[in-house]
């Protein structure tokens, strides 16, 4: 059996560290906001080339926290991805914003920035973007169009940790960026947990205050706040393995290349471009008969997941939220399969599961 992820094997490389670390954390005595977060926080803010990282409680908080630190007038609206996860969506949600969808460029999956623009309204204040998979979207071009239409900048990196763009971190273009340490992540805890980068002095000020009830100094309330704090214990795990994230996604780099050098060609593969570091959270594959595939594939004892199944404008607790009609994201997510890639994986594993798609791809394509 090839699993698509095994939370045990991806970690146990870490569990000695992990162990000496939870030792630490135990007889310090100091359990919330001590040394661990403060110390993770300038770690990962030196590796996403920022000035800034604030621990939350989870990726979901990252970006509402995000989008309140702006404190923008309610109802005001927000361009997402049509076809990205449903925490984006519901950020902006409990933020009172409204989110406004836009089509994804089909090759990348990213928000298309082609597409942006018609979508601005007087009403627009900030673009939301997903750099799904861990690739990057066309930064570039995105930030050329916020300038312009002075809208801020928030990045959805839960799936992008290393991720770059001629060179420039994910986490590090807009006015935040906000991950997600959710155990499948290439950054992963054993638990919730979340963080917030910025290059602002004052808007990390603004995060600070907001996680931690409203307040800059115990017991004085500036804000309506959140009880949103990394964990002392998940911020020394993910000090841990912030060491080797380097080696983490070198590895899922090796296993997409076997996959992109052994996969016929009748199955859609990720585009590969000039000038993009993709960190591969997900390899996947698009096929008309995706649901056929992935029954194949696990009768022979290889797992896979579908990222994601339901396109959020047809999310049943997204009733009402959304008019109009998104085809891109709708063939996106009726044709999207990700395959295992996981630390654990071995290269001889994906090309198994390379040899049993394309003997699929031979009877039924």
């Amino acid at each position: 059996m090839i699993d698509y992820e095994n939370l045990y094997w991806l970690n146990k490389p870490f569990f000695e560290d992990y162990k000496q670390g939870f030792e630490e954390t135990l007889n310090s005595g100091w359990y919330v906001l001590g040394k661990n977060v403060s110390d993770f926080e300038k770690e990962f803010a030196n590796y996403c080339s920022v000035k800034h990282c604030l621990g939350v409680a989870n990726g979901l908080d990252a970006l509402i926290l995000s989008l309140k630190a702006f404190d923008f007038p309610k109802n005001k609206e927000v361009l997402v991805p049509s076809n990205t996860y449903i925490a984006t969506i519901l950020a902006i949600l409990h933020a009172g914003l409204k989110p406004v969808l836009v089509e994804p460029d089909i090759r990348t999956y990213n928000i298309d920035p082609e597409k942006i623009e018609e979508k601005i309204t007087k009403d627009t204040v900030a673009i939301m973007v997903v750099h799904l998979y861990g690739k990057c979207c066309r930064m570039d071009q995105i930030m050329e169009l916020a300038i312009a239409h002075n809208l801020k900048v928030v990045e959805d990196c839960a799936q992008a940790h290393g991720a770059t763009q001629h060179g420039k971190m994910a986490g590090s273009f807009g006015d935040f960026g906000a991950f997600s340490f959710y155990p499948t992540k290439n950054l992963g805890a054993l638990g919730d947990a979340g963080a917030v980068t910025t290059a602002s002095e004052e808007l990390a000020e603004e995060v600070r205050a907001l996680r931690n009830y409203g307040s800059r100094v115990k017991y004085v309330n500036d804000y309506i706040g959140y009880n949103s704090r990394l964990d002392e214990v998940q911020a020394g795990f993910l000090s841990k393995k912030l060491k080797r994230l380097d080696e983490i996604n070198a590895h899922k780099r090796r296993l997409a290349n076997v996959y992109l050098g052994q996969l016929n060609d009748k199955v859609i593969k990720p585009v590969v471009e000039t000038g993009y570091f993709d960190v591969y959270h997900i390899f996947n594959i698009r096929t008309p008969k995706r649901d056929l595939l992935k029954e194949y594939l696990l009768e022979r004892g290889i797992k896979t997941e579908i990222h994601y199944p339901i396109p959020p404008h047809q999310q049943k607790g997204l009733a009402g939220v959304f008019d109009g009609n998104y085809p891109i994201s709708e063939e996106i997510h009726a044709t999207t399969l990700s395959l295992p890639i996981s630390f654990f994986h071995t290269e001889e594993d994906v090309a198994h599961v390379s040899e049993a798609i394309n003997s699929f791809v031979s009877k039924h394509l």
